[in-house]
């Protein structure tokens, strides 16, 4: 009886095997991962890209469609990550009563196949290939802790307080911190206070539209919830042993070895194209001080690809480097479509700032602008000082549509970070609008076929 199983568990595990060499050489996989800043709308983007890969309707700007015979959903090959819940997103979207779907709160992935007529010279002597697209999901905090793994204890103290004296939200945190002597023995109860304040704060500044909110687990603890290794904040006091401070800076570099390096080992290096999706008209609402933070928060993002400047995190990715980036402005249906090329300029202009210092090594580049759900339509009110180009809505708190006039989208970085107080762009929130979709089409969206081509169209011809 041993025997026989033994011989049947081999029998599998071959079988397995055989599988996977036959997909490595004969069904090529692309793994594009999906990462947003604060109020991006990730999940969004990726129902939406899903839905209209899978019924192509909308989707012209997608060169090598034609070729697609079919597409649909499969397992995916990762079966200790979360699968990204498609079908639960795709029905709050699109149902009777839409809204928006609940962000994802850690790494998640999604299998998409594809049955492709072959090309070339030999396209006629062989039958459909398979091509399959693996979508990662994960936050943008989490990218962003990157930048933790080349700072010390000091240096992270420091410029998470530096950042903290010009915010409201983080009041409750800085009277811990001046109240705290960290040369004092360590004291558990004291470390929870002010691992628990710190990460309200960070939750805060999420929730009011800033993008650089590390340490990303803070926000997203998952099963790490509690553990020590998300049990410490900027502290002051001299580091000897058996103090405060020192069992502080411990934990400090215990998250990066055992939360930060892991992820980029284990997820991050295995990349082959990359979105990241960027509120850029938040930030533009919130004034100056949130498109500075923007543009220090997209360099550091550079980082992450460009990992020949960084030996260590050279050899945490292997050497490997993302083919494909794209850099997309989001909600991009707030604006009449004669503002859409002023916010792409706007994109290219922040992007440009770190990209020219950076050195990619033959990856490609794209920054756009898009919208992933398209929820409102265009309109014109007349004023006396003539007919103004608007959007028309829904939005949470009125029965029906709200039109009304963004403001102006500057092209230049220089001209926002020059300009006093807010620019002058209303912020409001639409909400989804009920959808009647004919056969063959997907959600509606703004230049979401542009997207999917340039990360992923080459794989199709």
């Amino acid at each position: 009886m041993a025997l026989s199983n033994i011989v049947k568990d081999a029998g599998r595990q071959v079988s397995a095997l055989g599988d996977s060499v036959n997909e490595a050489l004969f069904e090529p996989v692309i793994r594009l991962g999906v990462t947003g800043l604060a109020r991006s709308g990730k999940t969004v983007f990726i129902t939406s890209l899903v839905a209209n890969l899978l019924d192509r309707g909308r989707m012209p700007g997608l060169r090598g469609a034609e070729l697609i015979k079919a597409g649909f959903l499969k397992p995916q090959p990762d079966d200790t990550v979360p699968r990204f819940d498609y079908e639960a997103h795709l029905e709050a979207m699109t149902g009777a009563e839409p809204e928006w779907p609940e962000s994802t709160r850690s790494i998640s992935e999604l299998r998409l196949s594809f049955r492709v007529d072959p090309t070339g010279f030999l396209g006629g002597f062989q039958g459909p290939r398979t091509v399959h697209v693996d979508i990662v999901d994960y936050p943008g905090e989490w990218l962003l802790d990157l930048l933790l793994l080349g700072k010390g204890f000091d240096e992270w103290s420091a410029e998470t307080i530096a950042k903290m004296e010009n915010r409201a939200e983080a009041g409750g945190f800085l009277t811990f911190y001046a109240e705290t002597d960290g040369s004092q023995p360590h004291d558990e109860a004291i470390a929870q206070k002010m691992a628990k304040s710190l990460s309200a704060y960070l939750n805060a500044t999420r929730e009011a539209g800033w993008s650089d909110c590390t340490p990303g687990r803070f926000l997203l603890p998952s099963d790490l919830d509690g553990s020590p290794v998300l049990t410490f904040a900027p502290v002051q006091g001299e580091p000897k042993r058996g103090t405060l401070r020192r069992e502080m800076e411990r934990r400090y570099e215990a998250y990066k070895s055992k939360v930060v390096r892991p992820f980029f080992r284990d997820h991050f290096a295995k990349l082959d194209r990359q979105v990241v999706l960027v509120d850029v008209l938040g930030a533009m609402n919130r004034g100056r001080p949130a498109v500075r933070e923007l543009r220090d928060t997209m360099t550091g993002l550079m980082e992450a690809f460009r990992p020949g400047r960084n030996r260590f995190l050279a050899r945490l990715l292997g050497g490997r480097r993302v083919e494909k980036i794209l850099f997309a402005a989001t909600k991009v249906d707030h604006l009449h479509h004669k503002q859409h090329p002023d916010l792409t300029a706007f994109m290219e202009n922040l992007v440009r700032q770190s990209r020219d210092r950076a050195d990619f090594a033959g990856a490609q580049t794209a920054a756009m602008s898009l919208a992933s759900l398209r929820v409102t339509i265009e309109t014109q009110l007349k004023r006396e000082q003539g007919v103004l180009d608007c959007v028309q809505g829904r939005v949470a708190d009125k029965s029906g549509a709200v039109a009304f006039h963004p403001g102006t989208v500057p092209k230049s970085l220089t001209e926002v970070l020059e300009a006093e107080g807010r620019f002058g762009l209303k912020d409001i929130t639409f909400q989804p609008a009920p959808l009647t979709l004919l056969p063959g089409q997907g959600p509606p969206h703004i230049r979401l076929d542009r997207a999917a081509d340039f990360l992923i169209g080459d794989v199709f011809k």
